[in-house]
């Protein structure tokens, strides 16, 4: 044997003898391996509660989490029911397949342990998890048929379409606002959320308050009380009122908040409506911002809304020189579309400068032939004559009525006991205005991309792309290139868009369904 400096000794497994590497313990891996067990105080099966309504499962020691089988949520969950992982070193974790209506669950765990003395055995073993059913919290009370909610939130708007809801509607889904609602009603004029506890409640108007400006009152109705224990159970219901300012919207400020903002032109803009309102003067580009305090204290409403949008025709357009990053101050000269080829010629200002070019259609307000109460219009003297008109956006008047490649989700809604009275004709007339408005907010969402970007938009798993040119009939095609003269729409790009629509919800908003044929939606009608 060769004992020079650096080689290592050599010698036999104390209960197989065969010839080892010198070690504190003596053994060969085999036999540490079938000494020395590190999986033990490790269950080997478990139990998993799974709600056979919803398909959720329970998290210790309360909450009920919607997982797909083989997720990474489930093998959470699983890891979590293990007792004695802390004191081993966790390397692999996966799931071993099962059949799926086997109620089995089976994971497969590697774990590494040090043993005597800086010897470290790695050990390989299944975990066997017994699925069982169990009705989750929710289920249970819609099960019993008793109301048993504890808090309520009741968002309400006071303006003719329901944009805003479904934009709220989007971002609640996004952040996982409605994994505590008990129910969702709609009514005519905004929401209802029913939650079990008032916390719950109470979290949703916090979340409400960061993207709109909010006024909350609330109400309390005691339901039992026991005076020996001096316990009370009460039913809170929160009224949160949405500021009735959207997007698009023209203002005119009152006086006194003109001052508070230093002295701003009182006619504006509404550009992005969040947890402040955003401003703009389309005559000079300044900038103001409202909180939910100042416009409730001041409490104006809107001069003009998206529903009296005229369109207009381009004729020139010179530019002033100030620009932003997002805007540019520009002299327009345009006539009213309807108005073509007569010398009905006006002239404004607009930040929309970097948009618009000679030749495009945009929408703006007709302020020469609006009608006013003079009480929309306070302290106007001051600052001289309203313009002809304010410019609001580009429009797209040749935007192909094609399926769209996305979809949204949307929140499943009681109905509403008045939709139930309202005769044929009338409910006719409800889906054709949800229907209109469902398709308005879906434009808004193709032409702006920051709102885009604060909502979840899936892959359509039904869209067929359209075919290209060459792929189609002589004439065909000669009409696709008539249509390219035109400039194109903007649209939602596929790298934007989120895989596995399928088993979130149904598209539709409040107006239809996932696979619902929607009416076609006429650009007159909007």
């Amino acid at each position: 044997m060769n004992t020079g400096q650096g080689s290592q000794g050599s010698i036999l497994c104390c209960l197989c003898g065969i010839v080892i590497p010198t070690n504190p313990a003596a053994m060969c891996p085999a036999c540490i391996r079938t000494q020395i067990d590190i999986t033990e105080g490790i269950p080997k099966e478990g139990v998993l509660h799974c709600c056979q309504f919803c398909n959720r499962w329970l998290q210790p020691p309360t909450r009920w989490v919607p997982c797909e089988l083989e997720s990474k949520d489930l093998l959470a969950i699983c890891l979590k029911k293990l007792r004695g992982l802390k004191e081993v070193r966790l390397v692999d974790a996966a799931f071993v397949w099962t059949e799926p209506h086997s109620k089995r669950i089976k994971t497969k765990l590697t774990i590494q342990k040090e043993v005597l003395a800086q010897t470290i055995l790695q050990q390989v073993f299944v975990v066997e998890f017994v699925v069982q059913n169990q009705a989750c919290d929710s289920c249970q009370r819609v099960l019993t048929g008793h109301e048993t909610w504890h808090s309520c939130v009741q968002a309400r708007q006071k303006v003719p379409h329901k944009r805003t809801f479904y934009y709220l509607e989007q971002l609640i889904l996004k952040h996982k606002y409605d994994q505590d609602v008990l129910k969702v009603q709609a009514v005519p004029d905004g929401l209802d959320f029913f939650f079990a506890h008032r916390s719950h409640g109470n979290k949703l108007i916090e979340f409400l308050s960061n993207w709109s400006p909010i006024k909350k009152a609330e109400s309390k109705e005691l339901v039992s009380q026991d005076l020996k224990s001096n316990t009370y159970d009460y039913k809170y219901s929160f009224i949160v009122t949405i500021a009735p300012i959207c997007k698009d919207d023209l203002v005119f400020l009152p006086p006194k908040l003109v001052n508070a903002l230093g002295g701003c032109t009182p006619l504006q803009l509404c550009t992005k409506v969040g947890a402040t309102l955003h401003l703009v003067d389309p005559w000079n580009m300044r900038l103001a911002e409202i909180n939910h305090t100042q416009y409730f204290r001041h409490d104006f409403m809107p001069l003009m809304s998206a529903a009296r949008l005229v369109e207009y025709t381009i004729m020139d357009v010179e530019p002033l020189g100030q620009e932003t990053n997002k805007w540019a101050l520009a002299e327009l000269e345009l006539v009213r579309s309807d108005e073509l080829g007569t010398d009905n010629i006006l002239h404004t200002r607009t930040h929309l400068g970097r948009v618009l070019q000679p030749g495009d259609l945009a929408l703006g307000y007709d302020l020469k032939n609006a009608a006013f109460n003079p009480g929309d219009l306070p302290g106007l003297d001051k600052y001289g004559q309203l313009p002809d008109c304010i410019i609001v956006r580009k429009h797209y008047p040749n935007r192909k009525k094609s399926k769209r490649a996305w979809r949204l989700r949307t929140l499943e809604k009681a109905e509403n006991e008045a939709d139930g009275k309202k005769s044929s004709k009338q409910a006719a007339l409800a889906a054709e205005t949800e229907a209109a408005d469902y398709e308005t907010f879906l434009r808004e969402l193709e032409e702006d991309k920051e709102m885009r970007d604060q909502i979840d938009l899936f892959k359509d798993p039904d869209f067929n792309p359209l075919p290209q040119k060459g792929d189609l009939p002589m004439d065909q095609d000669e009409q696709m290139d008539e249509d390219d003269g035109d400039e194109p729409a903007p649209e939602v790009g596929l790298d934007e868009l989120i895989d596995g629509l399928d088993g979130l919800g149904m598209d539709g908003g409040m107006f239809g369904a996932l696979g619902e044929e929607q009416p076609e939606i006429d650009d007159s009608d909007l």
